[in-house]
């Protein structure tokens, strides 16, 4: 096992003015395995709400909460946000943490577990795995989530069951390799796509809880960025390897 001593988590934010310091306020209690410590590169997407004012009065009170704070001067997208904290990124291992509450940051260590124990490079949290608490929404996402999938794992021979979660650990030298170009939800396949022709990659998959939102909650995807992700598996598996 190498070195694993610091996580940088990746949270682009979009209009989460009323939320935000909550999902902060998890990741400050969670306390990581091994003494892991914790880097957050917090990239807004040029947010219409208070967000940034929430943001600043929550980084002036935590002074030591290891924020790190970019901004867009243009919104581009959740995918766009992650490009730009990607190369900011500093700890041995990088998650994707949205910065609405759908997913807990007490289940890093699900995810750091394969990794501590040098058995993955990559780990997702799977939404439909195991017993963990998850929020009864939407038939026709769940149905859409399941066919995207299927599509993935047909192309890349893998067998996942949640492509589109947002809980994926990378070793963050391999992310930073990666040459990601979708700058919105469609950044889900692309990722899975080219990770999958890594030579000898070792890709793990833990069960996770979901705490999933209404639209009327503040839930951002919609129908539009199925058919985005539907395009982006067939660009990146058949037309753009």
């Amino acid at each position: 096992m190498e070195k694993f001593t610091k996580l940088s988590i990746l949270i682009p934010v979009y209009n989460e003015g009323n939320t935000i310091h909550l999902i902060l306020d998890r990741i400050a209690d969670v306390q990581l395995i091994n003494n892991i410590q914790k880097e957050i590169i917090l990239v807004n997407d040029c947010s219409t709400d208070h967000t940034e004012e929430a943001l600043k009065k929550y980084m002036s009170e935590h002074p030591d909460s290891g924020i790190r704070y970019f901004r867009h001067e243009v919104n581009m997208g959740k995918g766009a946000a992650i490009h730009t904290a990607i190369p900011k990124a500093t700890g041995e291992y990088s998650i994707i943490q949205d910065a609405d509450l759908e997913y807990d940051p007490e289940e890093y260590n699900l995810l750091i577990k394969p990794v501590i124990r040098g058995d993955a490079d990559v780990v997702y949290g799977s939404r439909f795995l195991g017993g963990n608490a998850h929020r009864i929404l939407f038939f026709w996402h769940s149905i859409g989530n399941k066919f995207l999938t299927f599509l993935t794992n047909m192309f890349t021979n893998l067998n996942l069951t949640d492509v589109h979660t947002c809980y994926k650990l990378i070793k963050t030298t391999t992310l930073q390799q990666i040459p990601l170009k979708e700058k919105r939800f469609a950044i889900d396949p692309e990722l899975t796509a080219k990770l999958s022709r890594i030579p000898a990659i070792r890709i793990y998959e833990v069960g996770i809880s979901y705490y999933g939102r209404t639209y009327a909650e503040g839930k951002k995807i919609n129908w539009k960025d199925g058919f985005s992700a539907l395009y982006s598996i067939v660009k990146y598996n058949i037309f753009s390897r």
